[in-house]
């Protein structure tokens, strides 16, 4: 009986279920529980199962550049990286609300590690994000136009909880760029979060886009109510460097 039952499971892919059957009946545990907490028990194991399928689904389809998390970022001093502001907006309300995240700072500073980090805990939090390198992203989006599906990649971008638009101003946007960064940024406008990272400050923005009209269209949707940090300090790459010299 216990093995069809076990089956059952398999076949029903109740996996977190299956495995704390098993170990139940492997350890006789269960013999002293009652209906109640044993049913208990295998719906938190399938729960917890789901759970962190989900999480690694998430992650994987997020794709992003580093491994990081809110909990290995450097609170140095020099960094003038405010905790408090980061452990909120580590909560995810931004997402709830829709607003945006600036990152900028001078290369290797961590803007990209800090983005990777908050996206991250937004998908521990359940949330879909995708991370992307902004100059590929719209290279990306321009092929798609030209082969007509381009439609199904704004959708996709458009379901995000949380775009990473990483290394934005490393290049001037041409006219068929900005057009396409507009529509990403319209379609998200008040809906969806979006973290943007830059080495320029965002006053520097306007000559990246290159248009001023599109130019004050987007900069008045991405930095309108926007948390705005600014990263200070060495590179932490030049750091790690020495460090690992002089081991």
């Amino acid at each position: 009986m216990i093995e069809q039952t076990l089956e059952k499971m398999r076949k029903m892919k109740l996996y977190g279920m299956l495995r704390s059957f098993k170990h139940a009946t492997h350890t006789q545990s269960m013999a002293g529980l009652t209906a109640d907490e044993l049913i208990h028990l295998l719906v938190e194991n399938e729960w917890d199962e789901r759970q962190n399928r989900s999480m690694e689904r998430s992650l994987r389809n997020a794709r992003f550049r580093y491994k990081a998390t809110v909990e290995g970022l450097d609170f140095h001093p020099d960094r003038m990286l405010d905790k408090n502001q980061l452990l909120r907006l580590a909560d995810g309300g931004y997402i709830k609300k829709g607003e945006n995240i600036l990152l900028t700072g001078s290369t290797g500073t961590g803007k990209s590690y800090l983005a990777c980090a908050l996206g991250n805990q937004a998908c521990a939090q359940g949330h879909k994000v995708l991370y992307a390198n902004t100059n590929r992203l719209l290279t990306q989006l321009k092929m798609a136009k030209a082969e007509g599906s381009s439609i199904k990649e704004m959708i996709k971008l458009e379901k995000q909880d949380v775009l990473i638009l990483d290394d934005f101003g490393i290049q001037p946007l041409d006219v068929q760029g900005r057009m396409l960064l507009m529509e990403i940024i319209e379609d998200r406008h008040g809906k969806k979060s979006t973290i943007i990272t830059s080495q320029l400050p965002v006053n520097a923005w306007y000559e990246v886009i290159g248009d001023q009209t599109l130019a004050d269209a987007i900069l008045d949707r991405i930095v309108h109510d926007a948390h705005r940090l600014e990263l200070q300090g060495d590179s932490l790459r030049k750091k790690r460097k020495i460090n690992q010299a002089n081991l």
